[in-house]
């Protein structure tokens, strides 16, 4: 059981002390290749339902004396952390005040991107999916700034403006963006932007099967090959 915490430094460590109790042996899983993070990513080798266990635990304890704020300068504290499930559990708490996103979030969580805070895909996506994307569902007139996301400089902002509208796509708003980005990263060289290319694609093509296959025939020849591999996965 996660107690009330006096402060939030309080919480977060001990949010860390629960999560290096809860670590186990990898054996021969390799999780560092697997999430393609820096060489100095850690892991404690949790697994999913303990990380969601304890962050449900967590807003719990303090659900009479937190808001959104205090969400966030816990998870600003753990996203730093080298160990991937640090950072997963303070994702995981500001995902449950998802009722209270404002727009100024967005810009906080882009610097989490920029400075190489979510250094693996696992993080990324995760942050897409329980943060970045439900905001802008909330409020679909920051989409926009995806544009400018998917020219920056750091390749994990430049995932997060494509895989950042897959929540925008399955309410079945608004792929005509994901189709101008996707155009925008067929020349990235990174093959992890390609992959999330072609699950943006593919995710668009569920609402509209004809607009993804005369998308994929006009652009064949600057299409990577990985991101077409992805995009008809399921057709």
């Amino acid at each position: 059981m996660f107690h009330p915490q006096k402060t939030v430094a309080a919480a977060a460590r001990e949010a860390r002390r629960s999560l290096q109790r809860l670590s186990r042996p990898s054996g021969d899983f390799d999780a560092s290749r697997y999430f393609r993070g820096g060489h100095d990513l850690g892991f404690y080798n949790t697994g999913t339902k303990p990380i969601r266990a304890l962050a449900r635990a967590i807003c719990l304890a303090q659900r009479e004396h937190w808001g959104i704020d205090d969400a966030m300068a816990f998870a600003d504290s753990l996203i730093a952390d080298r160990y991937l499930e640090v950072k997963s559990v303070g994702i995981e708490v500001v995902a449950r005040y998802r009722r209270d996103f404002s727009p100024a979030l967005l810009a906080r969580w882009k610097r989490w991107l920029s400075r190489n805070h979510s250094a693996n895909w696992a993080t990324t996506d995760a942050m897409c999916g329980m943060l970045v994307g439900p905001l802008l569902v909330r409020h679909p007139e920051l989409a926009g700034q995806m544009r400018a996301w998917s020219r920056d400089r750091n390749m994990w902002v430049r995932r997060a403006s494509i895989v950042g509208l897959l929540p925008l796509v399955r309410a079945r708003r608004d792929i005509d963006l994901v189709y101008e980005i996707a155009t925008r990263l067929h020349s990235d060289p990174n093959d992890l932007i390609h992959k999330a290319v072609g699950w943006a694609l593919r995710e668009a093509g569920k609402i509209d099967p004809n607009r993804l296959e005369r998308y994929l025939r006009i652009n064949v020849g600057v299409i990577p090959r990985m991101t077409f591999r992805y995009a008809i996965e399921l057709i």
